[in-house]
């Protein structure tokens, strides 16, 4: 009998290991994370004219303090989306032999071990305290939004719920001293004392991180599921700044102050 002569040349091929498909984008998605980024930017170079510039601008009440709270909502209540996008890919393609807690456990630990590198650097140039800023809010929600990925109305009624309590506190005007007010400042209670640039409690902001859960869940995705791809035509730029907002918001701060400082607009003891 013949020798088949593909036989060999098929035992001399090295098998290529199947490579993983690229994540889905949904561009709108990237695009609203985008103008998010741009506005928290936005907001940050007026703080920096006003506290560092001496500009008479009010940047933390009136209408820069609301454009604050805005932007926050924003990135926060995108954030929960995103993690309902994340979840959804991972439970089309589940990663064998790794639990998927650990994924969201990994993320967060991260993003919060970010937020407490800018409390380091805020600490030692004596900018202020950053006890629980919107790094550490967002790294600590992907850990407790685990159990609630999957939930729709559920994470309305919780969301609201946590809301309502952090207005609550904000108009009670709980404070704390000592210890006492920094293991209290993550749930909305105010060291007394402190001056505090960056604070984005879990009470109520991890309420606006189930509110995106809610809406990922309850309407965006079963909407897109439902619906072909959406023309954005001119938004690239914004598209890829939505794509890396995490490392966009590590650095334009320094950028930013660097950039005022080259203009002459602050000091370098400012």
């Amino acid at each position: 009998m013949g020798r088949d002569p593909s036989a060999g040349a098929a035992r001399g091929r090295t098998a290529k290991p199947a490579q993983r498909a690229r994540p889905r984008r949904y561009r709108e998605v990237d695009v609203a994370r985008g103008i998010a980024i741009l506005m928290v930017v936005l907001y940050h170079l007026v703080y920096d004219l006003d506290n560092f510039a001496g500009y008479p601008i009010e940047s933390t009440s009136g209408f820069w303090g609301a454009f604050a709270d805005t932007s926050a909502f924003a990135f926060v209540f995108l954030a929960g989306l995103s993690l309902t996008l994340s979840h959804a890919r991972a439970s089309e393609a589940p990663s064998p032999g790794r639990p998927l807690f650990l994924k969201y456990l990994w993320r967060g630990a991260r993003i919060f071990g970010y937020g407490m590198a800018i409390t380091l650097v805020f600490w030692a140039f004596d900018l202020g305290t950053v006890i629980f800023g919107i790094l550490h809010l967002i790294g600590l929600s992907i850990v407790l939004a685990y159990p609630f990925l999957k939930l729709r109305s559920a994470n309305l009624v919780a969301g609201l719920s946590l809301i309502a309590l952090g207005i609550y506190a904000q108009a009670g005007d709980f404070t704390a001293n000592g210890a006492a007010g920094i293991l209290l400042a993550p749930l909305g209670v105010m060291p007394e004392g402190l001056s505090m640039p960056d604070y984005r409690p879990l009470l109520p902001w991890f309420g606006v991180v189930l509110l995106g859960l809610f809406f990922g869940n309850a309407v965006y995705l079963p909407w897109r599921r439902t619906t072909p791809s959406i023309a954005l035509p001119y938004t690239s730029p914004i598209a890829f700044l939505g794509r890396h907002t995490l490392l966009i918001y590590l650095i334009h701060q320094p950028v930013l102050i660097a950039a005022l400082w080259g203009l002459g607009l602050i000091s370098p003891g400012s």
